[in-house]
């Protein structure tokens, strides 16, 4: 069992930035791949950005493409979003979520571990 906890989100006006951390407890950060996710209100869950194990390897989605940064620090148990250049379509609940891969993983379903979310609100 992994139990992720998520924190640094707010309010924030368009083009300002915000990190997010997660910090995961129970099994071995390490062997974990990793996932930021988000949803908008009367939308769908949606893939961010993922990262594999070492972070060696990331992946985003485009629209995010050249603004975030995912990043991981194995001896802290954590994983961050730096966000930055932020939009008001950015505005969501961002979930963390861990998968039981080393890889990285873009699809919601393979993910077994899901954090509470953190509200992010960008302002116009």
């Amino acid at each position: 069992q992994v139990q992720l906890v998520e924190s640094g989100g707010g309010l924030v006006q368009a083009g300002g930035s915000l990190r997010l951390s997660c910090v995961a407890s129970g099994r071995t950060f390490s062997g974990y791949g990793m996932g930021w996710f988000r949803q908008a209100p009367g939308k769908e869950r949606e893939f961010v950005a993922t990262i594999n194990w070492s972070g060696a390897s990331a992946y985003y989605t485009d629209s995010v493409k050249g603004r975030f940064t995912i990043s991981r620090d194995n001896a802290k148990n954590t994983v961050y979003l730096q966000m930055h250049s932020l939009k008001p379509e950015d505005t969501a609940v961002y979930y963390c979520a861990a998968a039981r891969t080393v890889g990285v993983v873009v699809a919601t379903t393979m993910y077994d571990y899901w954090g509470q979310g953190t509200q992010v609100t960008v302002s116009s």
